[in-house]
């Protein structure tokens, strides 16, 4: 009953403040007779199982070798371990296939703060008791500030009641656990351990590029073969080239065209145009036929004129066809509809003949002709108008988007202010 009592005081004590693992770490662990049979050597969790739940105390012990002691057979963690049955019921520890171990596999480790959006260290780990019959413990949060650095640094050297009370003064810095995406570099470890980086593939794909550059080549393989493929062809566009270079060239041909495959023809053009020829060969090799055409075909034009910045992607109807219409091939529209600003009108060979913003879709009526609602002048250019020309129409006109024509005067492709955007980045 003592024990029972002493139990529920430190849960009561721990829910005030946190139970660090730091402190579980090479604390003493005593079974029901109470003798020392071991120390703690790891702290797991089993993701398949449960995502916060810890699984098992991994003990070093002096007769017994390393067994585990579940936390349902805990009776108070109170400056060391106390388990309510004999050492001799622990099972033997079959070895750390399929778990996380929190020491090995968090303490000074980098993840992803997917809510800061940035990667941080861990200097130690929150843990969370829930109940006492049976005791239960949670992954609360990872502390990634000075306080957890501190507590174990000065671990042995300063008595466990002045450490505590030292740094409970220093402010803490935490990440909640459903905050948190580990990196791990081994693909089978991954598969095990599911992790899968939905939490990182929720943010925008700018904040992912910045995330992306600032790991390491083996962690940023990892983000990329785990990314769902358009999330990482998004994430890819918004990385810079040197950066997209070194992760192709991380990536399997196969899992390269199916990312290259989600991005815009232009940004793929622009991404393949940068490799040697023969990776780049390989890569239009495993990629879909209708895309690997689209692709090729910019790839001829010159990187510094109009053909060579422009997307193949665009939405163009009949140039007799009405609002109606218009909206019905908007909804139909397989490409990324974000980037869409502009219905363009065209002849049946294809030749433009109008431009419609989408502003001006929404304020006519269903039966209106697109023709009555035309943008005026339409402003256009040809493939082989410079970047630098292709820039200035922008900024002189305010455009959102910039339809290109052939000698023909046949629409070929569009220019977003996205593309400029990317092309004065470039530039400067």
């Amino acid at each position: 009953m003592w024990n029972r009592v002493r139990g529920l005081g430190m849960l009561r004590r721990m829910a005030n403040g946190n139970l660090a693992l730091s402190e579980i770490l090479g604390a003493p662990v005593m079974d029901t007779s109470g003798a020392t049979v071991g120390r703690v050597r790891e702290v797991a969790l089993c993701p398949q199982e449960d995502p916060i739940r810890i699984s098992m105390l991994v003990v070093k012990t002096k007769h017994y070798g390393d067994r585990v002691l579940q936390p349902s057979h805990i009776s108070s963690i109170n400056g060391g371990v106390r388990s309510n049955n004999y050492a001799t019921d622990w099972a033997p520890f079959a070895g750390p296939e399929g778990f996380l171990l929190l020491e090995r596999d968090l303490l000074d480790q980098q993840i992803i703060d997917v809510h800061g959006r940035k990667v941080v260290r861990v200097n130690d780990v929150d843990i969370k008791p829930e109940g006492a019959d049976p005791f239960i413990l949670k992954i609360g949060a990872v502390d990634v500030g000075v306080r957890g650095f501190v507590r174990r640094i000065l671990k042995g050297m300063v008595p466990k009641d002045a450490l505590r009370t030292m740094t409970n003064q220093i402010p803490p810095k935490l990440i909640p656990w459903e905050f948190v995406d580990l990196i791990e570099t081994d693909p089978a470890r991954r598969v095990k351990l599911k992790i899968e980086h939905e939490k990182l593939a929720g943010l925008h794909p700018a904040d992912i590029a910045d995330i992306v550059e600032e790991l390491s080549p083996a962690e940023r393989e990892a983000v990329f073969e785990t990314l769902d493929e358009e999330v990482a062809a998004e994430a890819l566009e918004e990385v810079e080239p040197k950066l997209q270079k070194a992760i192709v060239d991380s990536l399997d041909e196969d899992r390269v065209a199916d990312i290259v495959e989600e991005m815009d023809p232009d940004a793929a053009a622009d991404l393949l145009g940068d490799l040697p020829e023969e990776k780049s060969d390989a890569i239009l090799e495993e990629m879909e036929p209708e895309q690997r055409e689209e692709v090729e075909e910019l790839l001829e034009h010159h990187e510094n004129t109009a053909a060579g910045r422009m997307n193949t992607e665009f939405l163009s109807v009949a140039s007799n066809s009405t609002v109606q219409q218009a909206i019905n091939a908007l909804r139909a529209y397989e490409g990324d509809v974000s980037s869409v600003v502009t219905i363009y009108l065209t002849e049946r060979e294809g030749s433009l003949v109008g431009a419609v913003p989408l502003q001006n879709l929404v304020l006519a009526r269903p039966a209106d002709k697109l023709a009555q609602i035309l943008a005026e002048p339409l402003i256009l250019c040809q493939e082989t108008t410079r970047e630098k020309e292709v820039a200035e129409l922008f900024d002189k006109y305010n455009l959102l988007s910039l339809p290109v024509v052939n000698d023909d005067g046949k629409l070929v492709g569009v220019i977003t202010a996205d593309d400029v955007i990317a092309l004065l980045r470039d530039s400067g």
